[in-house]
């Protein structure tokens, strides 16, 4: 891209190591982002960079605030402003029910996918305040288990339920800056994840069972978060929900 184009906006992208972080990194870079890869190995980002000129790889731990701090310097060191946030970073965390589950597995489980998506979330919003043009917008991963949980995830579905009221809570205190944000709610995209829980292959359904599920392909879970990230200013897609065609989560099982 020459100089006398208007350089592309500016994306920090959380989890850019695998899976949907990965996927989004690299769609918005090939759609002409410039993209943050933030994650907590060095070598995976830079396997999602792919030598790319317009990506900028930190690692970064969004449980530990002067991390969070660090990443948002970079991003603003390097391009001066922050246009879109995927807030993607999570873990599964342990298979447990709700009274298995230990305080130190709910406790690490939150500190990733709650509070790390706030202490992302809340730079973000800091950093599109102060620039000018003002404003930008925010893109939560959530899940469909912000909507119906699997058996035995109780810390993992909690945090996604928390994660629609940070949605709301986000879009509401960034409405007189130009701030929007929304969540999508992804359901068995093919990723590292989905072969963890044993999609595949046979995942615990509510009836005590095992059975595969179907999956559709990481790229176009991506396309879904680039619609999103993509929308004009005076427009938010507010929630998305998009899922592997016949998973058993629209009926019941």
């Amino acid at each position: 891209m020459s100089q006398h184009h208007t350089p592309g906006r500016v994306a920090v992208v959380t989890g850019a190591g695998s899976g949907i972080g990965r996927a989004v990194a690299r769609l918005m870079l090939a759609e002409g982002y410039r993209v943050v890869l933030a994650g907590r190995q060095e070598e995976t980002l830079r396997e999602t960079a792919a030598g790319h000129r317009q990506a900028l790889a930190v690692p970064c731990d969004v449980t530990v605030p002067a991390d969070v701090e660090r990443l948002f310097a970079a991003a603003l060191g390097q391009w001066e402003r922050v246009d879109v946030l995927f807030n993607n970073a999570g873990v599964f965390g342990p298979a447990a029910a709700v009274d298995e589950i230990t305080v130190e597995d709910w406790d690490a489980t939150l500190a990733v996918n709650l509070t790390g998506s706030l202490l992302c979330a809340a730079a973000a919003v800091r950093a599109m305040k102060a620039q000018s043009p003002q404003g930008g917008r925010i893109i939560n991963n959530g899940s469909v288990a912000a909507h119906s949980p699997r058996p035995r995830t109780v810390a993992y579905t909690v945090t996604k339920h928390a994660i629609t009221g940070l949605t709301k809570s986000i879009d509401l205190d960034g409405r007189g800056f130009g701030i929007s944000c929304g969540q999508i709610d992804i359901g068995n995209a093919a990723t590292e994840l989905m072969e963890e829980i044993g999609v595949g292959t046979g995942a615990a359904q509510a009836d005590g069972s095992l059975r595969a599920e179907p999956t559709f392909a990481v790229q176009d879970a991506a396309r879904a978060v680039l619609l999103m990230a993509g929308m004009p200013a005076s427009a938010n897609v507010g929630s998305l929900v998009v899922t592997a065609a016949g998973m058993p989560f629209m009926g019941r099982g």
